[in-house]
């Protein structure tokens, strides 16, 4: 049997508090993303329209307006996790991102409603940093498939799950209730993360052939050295890749089912609940699956590589569903190419932030990645929403995301290198003893 992430030989208690985080960790996610994706099923409501005055361009704007925020603290938020760990940081940041998307149930303007969508992007953007800043000090990184597949359980069930509870809540009360709801809800989960989380749980494997790192060494790599390294640099534009199709689906998907396709909301949230949960369930299975294979053939770089590509190919699919005039091949399209990216999902991660990152700077590195993937958040809504608005349809908007996915399989194929990939300072690596941090 091929073990989650560790060794035969971890006692069984550090395995099971290890997962037991991780379990919270993905739960935060979920819930960051329920947050997130609330907006986009308030969009398809005509009063939350009416009220705020908003047209396509418009929606387009205040779908990215998350973004924004959550893109300039990628790397300050990355570099405070290396810095003062994971614990504290996220529960502070977990309570504002709460209570401000709780508040925007009391907002009158489209002003103050843009301000709070700030509030919870400057907020959200430690769940990334932080999350794999924690794998990479609990689970060895070349079997790390598993763990990360667990964690995307929460990115892919938070919209699952958030686009039909949301579309319940609207019906029943209405949106403003919806928000108040949503978003005090979610603050029960900082109990058992103060009571429980730890920074680190017994000793971790490292990579065959690298050498234990204090985490002083952090210090010794500076930010130009990662943002210019030409592994780094091509993990950006795969994760705006990958990204841009998710961020279409959590922002516009919702609006592509009941305008375009003429779903009722209550049926929206259903095949959003589908395509998402399809999404969440592959990236799991796929990671483990992953892991199985390298743990008897080896090869974790070429077996990453593989399901990468498996999962953009089978995601491009997205454009069979744009062009078709049948309702059930749209919704059947719209589940397989969401579904089908999960291939991708957790062997992305593993190849392009644990396996291949020194562990002192995981941090800062997924802080830099994050970014692209949220200028991935603000481009898509903005670009969907103006080619809404240009042609009346969304076929160009789904046809550039087939174009995107093409442009990260290349990239996966040409650029994503292991002699490319980061080093730490010589000097440091021949210090053997290694810091918990």
């Amino acid at each position: 049997m091929v073990e989650l992430g560790v060794p035969q030989d971890t006692p069984r208690r550090v395995v099971l508090v290890r997962w037991a985080i991780l379990t919270l960790l993905m739960l935060g996610a979920l819930i960051a993303f329920v947050d997130r994706v609330s907006i986009s099923s308030a969009m398809t409501v005509p009063s939350f329209k009416a009220h705020f005055g908003l047209t396509d361009v418009g929606r387009g704007w205040l779908n990215s307006a998350f973004f924004w925020s959550y893109a300039v603290m990628q790397i300050p938020m990355g570099w405070i996790v290396d810095r003062y760990g994971v614990k504290w940081p996220y529960a502070i940041c977990f309570g504002i991102w709460c209570v401000a998307s709780a508040v925007i149930g009391l907002m009158s303007t489209l002003w103050a409603l843009i301000l709070m969508r700030l509030i919870i992007g400057a907020a959200e953007a430690v769940v990334v940093p932080a999350t794999y800043r924690w794998v990479r000090n609990n689970f060895d990184p070349n079997r790390s498939g598993a763990a990360l597949g667990f964690y995307a359980l929460g990115t892919k069930f938070g919209p699952a799950l958030g686009a039909p509870a949301a579309a319940w809540l609207i019906v029943t009360f209405d949106w403003r209730m919806m928000f108040l709801i949503s978003g005090l809800a979610g603050l029960v989960w900082l109990v058992p993360w103060m009571l429980f989380a730890r920074e680190r749980i017994g000793e971790v494997a490292t990579p065959a052939g690298a050498k234990p790192l204090q985490s002083s060494a952090t210090t010794k790599v500076s930010f130009a050295a990662i943002l210019t390294n030409k592994f780094v640099l091509a993990t950006l534009v795969v994760y705006f890749c990958y990204n841009y199709f998710t961020f279409f689906c959590i922002t516009w998907m919702p609006a592509y089912l009941v305008e375009q396709r003429g779903l009722s909301l209550e049926r929206m949230g259903l095949y959003t609940f589908f395509s998402f949960a399809g999404i969440a369930i592959v990236a799991f299975v796929s990671g483990w699956l992953a892991d199985v294979i390298i743990g008897r053939i080896g090869r974790p770089i070429f077996v990453r590589k593989a399901f990468v590509l498996a999962g953009f190919a089978v995601a491009s699919t997205v454009v069979l569903g744009a062009n078709t005039q049948s309702l059930q091949a749209a919704l059947f399209w719209n589940v397989v190419s969401l579904s089908g990216l999960g291939l991708a999902t957790a062997n992305m991660l593993a190849l392009c932030s644990i396996m291949l990152i020194p562990a002192p700077i995981v941090g800062r590195v997924k802080g830099i990645q994050n970014t692209a993937v949220a200028i991935a958040g603000i481009v898509a809504p903005l670009m969907t929403g103006w080619l809404l608005h240009l042609t009346g349809s969304f076929v160009a908007p789904m046809t550039l995301i087939f174009a995107f996915l093409v442009l990260g399989a290349v990239t996966v194929v040409v650029a994503i290198r292991p002699e490319w990939a980061p080093v730490m300072p010589r000097e440091e690596a021949a210090d053997a003893d290694y810091d918990a941090g």
